[in-house]
C-alpha cells in the first residue's frame, strides 16, 4: 500500500515525477481520493507553507513544490471530480490590467488548490471585463487580485467600485495582494481581505469562505 507520508515528502522536496507516481500508484490500490488528497498532497503543502511563512524555505523552492503538487493534482482531480467529491468553494484570481507578475500569483492558486479550492486562474493583465465575466460564469466565493507595480494597483480599487456599483458584495468576497499592496490600502480600498504571502493568503481565504457562506445562508 502506498504510503501517503511518503507522498507529502515528496512533494515538500519537490520530486514531481514521484509525486506523480506515488499519486496513481495509491488510486490504483484503491485509496480513497479524498485520502490521497488530504493525507499526501495538502500535508505536504501545508509544510511548504509552514516553512515558507518562517523563511526556512524561499520562492523558488516553493515553485518546486508546487510543481510537485500540480503532478499529482493532474492524476487525482479527475477522479475527484467523477466520484462527486465537490471544491469547499470557488476562488477566481488574477492579476490586474497592465500587470503582467505571476510568480506571488500562480504560487497561491497552487496553495488554494491545495485547501481544497476550485481555482480558476485568468492569468496576468486582467481587466476588469473579465474579473465580470469570470464572475457571471463561475460565481465564485471570492475574487482574488494581485499586483506587484504601485502604478498598477490603482486597478484594484476601479474593480472593487465596479464589483460593489453591481451588487456582487454580498454573494462573493474581494482578496487583494501583491509586493505592491498591504493591509492598510486593502482596508482603504474596501477588499475584504489582504494576502501577504501565500499561506497567509490561504489562512485569509478559508475565514473569507466561511464568512460569505454564512451571509448567504442569512439571507436566504
Amino acid at each position: 500500500m502506498t504510503d501517503l507520508a511518503l507522498l507529502a515528502q515528496h512533494l515538500i522536496d519537490g520530486h514531481d515525477a514521484e509525486v506523480a507516481a506515488l499519486t496513481r500508484a495509491a488510486l490504483d490500490e484503491g485509496q480513497a481520493p479524498a485520502d490521497i488528497l488530504e493525507r499526501g498532497l495538502i500535508a505536504g503543502m501545508q509544510v511548504v507553507g509552514e516553512r515558507f511563512r518562517d523563511n526556512i524555505i524561499f520562492v523558488p523552492e516553493v515553485l518546486v513544490a508546487a510543481r510537485a503538487m500540480k503532478a499529482g493534482l493532474a492524476h487525482l482531480e479527475p477522479v475527484l471530480a467523477a466520484c462527486g467529491i465537490e471544491p469547499i468553494g470557488t476562488f477566481v484570481i488574477g492579476t490586474v490590467k497592465g500587470d503582467i507578475h505571476d510568480i506571488g500569483k500562480n504560487l497561491v492558486g497552487m496553495m488554494l488548490k491545495g485547501a481544497g479550492f476550485r481555482v480558476v486562474d485568468l492569468g496576468v493583465n486582467t481587466p476588469l471585463a473579465k474579473f465580470q465575466a469570470a464572475i457571471e460564469e463561475h460565481r465564485p466565493d471570492i475574487v482574488g487580485m494581485s499586483a506587484l507595480l504601485t502604478t498598477t494597483m490603482g486597478q484594484m480599487k476601479v474593480n472593487i467600485e465596479a464589483f460593489r456599483a453591481a451588487g456582487l458584495f454580498g454573494r462573493l468576497r474581494v482578496m487583494v495582494g501583491g509586493a505592491a499592496v498591504s493591509q492598510e490600502y486593502a482596508e482603504t480600498i474596501g477588499a475584504h481581505g489582504y494576502g501577504k504571502d501565500a499561506p497567509s493568503s490561504v489562512s485569509r481565504a478559508l475565514a473569507l469562505l466561511a464568512d460569505v457562506k454564512a451571509a448567504r445562508g442569512a439571507t436566504s
